[in-house]
């Protein structure tokens, strides 16, 4: 889409009538099409103004490229601030195996790992909207614990994966 001059001159016209457009990126290069997409021009305008990225304590390598879209003026939608269960009370395999650090933290603050995982995306500062991806009503009540909880923005930095790490340990999990 970011190459395809059809596609950006419909979008700049869906923008020029009020439309914000934007973009979702997943996999190991995110950052790198996020910043491709902050590069976007038709007649002299990015008619880009919204990301959606996945951004976790496992996966933070969007990060930086976050910030950026952040400080252009774009919205930023945070998905998968528990890595598809994986920073839940569900763990890292499906069985409770919750790293140790998240579960210390979660301990200290009195919530569940995924509402200390959800407060450390809140606290980033680039983030307007954290998406919970609560399935249930008790995952989702879980999730809104952090909402009360405050968690460094730089929480937990030893858990953060090689991106191409992540993703791939992401793509072999039996529940995707």
């Amino acid at each position: 889409m970011l190459e395809n001059p059809a596609v950006l001159a419909r979008l700049a016209e869906l923008a020029a009538g009020g439309v914000r457009v934007g973009l979702s990126t997943s996999g190991p290069a995110q950052a790198d099409t996020i910043r491709r997409a902050l590069e976007v021009r038709v007649d002299g305008v990015n008619p880009l103004s919204a990301v959606q990225a996945t951004w976790n304590l496992l996966d933070p390598s969007a990060g930086a490229a976050l910030a950026g879209a952040h400080a252009a003026g774009w919205a930023v939608v945070v998905k998968e601030g528990v890595a598809n269960g994986r920073l839940s009370a569900r763990g890292l395999s499906g069985r409770g195996d919750v790293p140790a650090p998240l579960a210390a933290l979660a301990a200290e603050l009195e919530v569940t790992p995924d509402a200390a995982a959800l407060a450390a995306v809140l606290a980033q500062p680039w983030a307007n909207v954290v998406l919970s991806g609560a399935g249930t009503s008790e995952q989702l009540a879980q999730n809104l614990a952090a909402l009360r909880v405050t968690v460094s923005a730089d929480a937990l930095p030893e858990l953060a994966l090689d991106a191409r790490t992540y993703w791939q340990e992401r793509a072999a999990l039996p529940w995707n």
